[in-house]
């Protein structure tokens, strides 16, 4: 396990464009980090600095308090398991997981140990003569796992890995991906845009966006204190409501706002006028769109409710919906950021 820093890190492509701009990120021994953001955001720039694959343009990167910003990706003692997987065709599974091992000239003897250890972690020993062509999508990218954990690294990196997989089996690898991080421990840091993966995997969550961070936390924490409406806006499916209220945006999550009568009203409730002009059936949920109505003029919004929850009201009426004064966040017309509540 190793400790692993970013010191004002920054990579520019153009003179103008910043991919990553000025970072400085520490995260502890053994943690599970998620790096998440849209396309473009610097999330893939900012892991390949970490790696080696990409020359910063300004600042360091400390791997256990040691400087490696100008080491090659093979003296910095990490692993990297890509969204391709990358996995050598012509060669079998054991070769495959073999490969950095005997790259790094282990000792012959050592190595058969070594893989059949790793591919046991992974539940893939029964594979090892077979070649890659004839593995799954779920059984190849266990492989790749497999090859990166059998150095022992210090840290692994992990470059959207599962997002080649359909939905089914990113549920389970999610799970098992999370069991094996938990047994041996070693520092990961995990890229990816979708925010299932960052929220259900991750000891903390980075947020980016246009190369910056925009928060850092538990998965709970950004979630229900987002740090401005970038963040706000991004997490969530569907994401947080946000209203131009003048004098500062008004953020509330679609699951807390409802019908007066799906909720206990006290002191703590605030109330608005809300037309219903959709509803949109889930299963479990429904999703209600409406407008806002009050001295402020319209807003769209949306409701979150389960379909346990009856909806009494129909398409085109008004209705009373509540929020608790506790769920709703405020934010900064001109930054964005949040700001302290004003009186509604």
């Amino acid at each position: 396990m190793a400790t692993v820093e970013t010191r004002k890190i920054s990579k520019f492509y153009t003179h103008e464009q910043a991919a990553v701009d000025g970072i400085d990120l520490f995260i502890p021994e053994g943690e599970f980090i998620v790096f998440l953001g849209p396309s473009g955001c610097g999330k893939t720039t900012l892991l390949r600095m970490i790696a080696g694959l990409e020359h910063p343009t300004a600042g360091d990167v400390l791997i256990d308090d040691r400087v490696v910003t100008a080491l090659a990706p093979r003296d910095r003692n990490i692993a990297m398991v890509f969204q391709s997987y990358a996995l050598y065709p012509h060669m079998s599974v054991f070769d495959n997981i073999a490969f950095p091992l005997r790259a790094r000239q282990f000792a012959k003897a050592e190595i058969p140990g070594k893989v059949r250890w790793a591919a046991e972690m992974f539940g893939i020993a029964r594979f090892l003569e077979r070649k890659p062509r004839e593995l799954s999508g779920g059984e190849r990218q266990r492989v790749a796992l497999a090859r990166a954990l059998v150095r022992e690294p210090q840290v692994f990196l992990l470059d959207e890995p599962l997002s080649n997989l359909d939905a089914k089996l990113r549920t389970s690898a999610r799970d098992e991906l999370q069991q094996f991080q938990r047994r041996i421990g070693t520092t990961t840091i995990y890229v990816t845009h979708d925010q299932v993966e960052a929220m259900g995997l991750g000891d903390r969550v980075v947020v980016l966006s246009q190369g910056k961070v925009r928060q850092v936390g538990k998965p709970l924490e950004v979630y229900d204190e987002p740090a401005d409406t970038f963040v706000a806006g991004f997490l969530g499916s569907p994401p947080m409501n946000l209203i131009d209220r003048g004098s500062a945006i008004l953020g509330f999550r679609p699951e807390h706002f409802l019908p007066i009568e799906a909720r206990e009203t006290g002191n703590d409730a605030v109330r608005f006028t809300f037309r219903v002009t959709r509803v949109e059936y889930l299963g479990a949920d429904r999703l209600v769109y409406g407008m806002l109505e009050g001295g402020a003029g319209e807003a769209k919004v949306l409701s979150r409710l389960p379909s346990t929850v009856p909806l009494p009201v129909q398409l085109g009426e008004r209705h009373e919906f509540v929020i608790g004064r506790r769920d709703l966040k405020f934010f900064d017309r001109q930054t964005g950021l949040r700001t302290a509540p004003i009186p509604l």
